[in-house]
């Protein structure tokens, strides 16, 4: 019984907070939000490609659906995460340095079917960390 009460409390509370999240949020950023979501979950078609701005080459190019991170660095130099999930369900992982001569750009190849009325709330039952009330007569 004690389980449920705080199960119940704690996606009461995860409601709340979503709630407030997306209250006064623009249709654009929404939409923006949907958008970047279908590609982090692997499912937007997209070009990666790295450019030498003293050269105006092309120095790495990648094609296909994937997640990016950008790890927040300084000016001189920082990495860029690439996640590529593969036909037979496994991942690779790159790591792109950039320094000052270059910058990246993510073009969206295939557009995203996002409904801009609908948001997903999902639940990871092994990320829910188990909290015990003790009541004190």
């Amino acid at each position: 019984m004690k389980k449920k009460i705080v199960l119940m409390a704690l996606v009461l509370v995860m409601a709340v907070a979503g709630t407030i999240v997306f209250v006064g949020c623009t249709e654009a950023s929404q939409v923006s939000y949907n958008v970047s979501q279908e590609a982090d979950n692997f499912n937007v078609l997209r070009r990666f490609a790295v450019i030498n701005t003293r050269t105006d080459k092309v120095e790495f190019e990648l094609i296909g659906a994937f997640s990016l991170e950008d790890e927040s660095g300084n000016e001189v130099s920082k990495k860029v995460y690439v996640t590529c999930e593969m036909e037979d369900g496994s991942y690779k992982k790159h790591i792109i340095g950039l320094n000052k001569d270059t910058f990246y750009v993510v073009e969206d190849l295939g557009g995203a079917k996002v409904n801009k009325y609908k948001y997903q709330v999902n639940y990871i039952p092994e990320s829910i960390v188990p909290i015990t009330i003790v009541q004190h007569d």
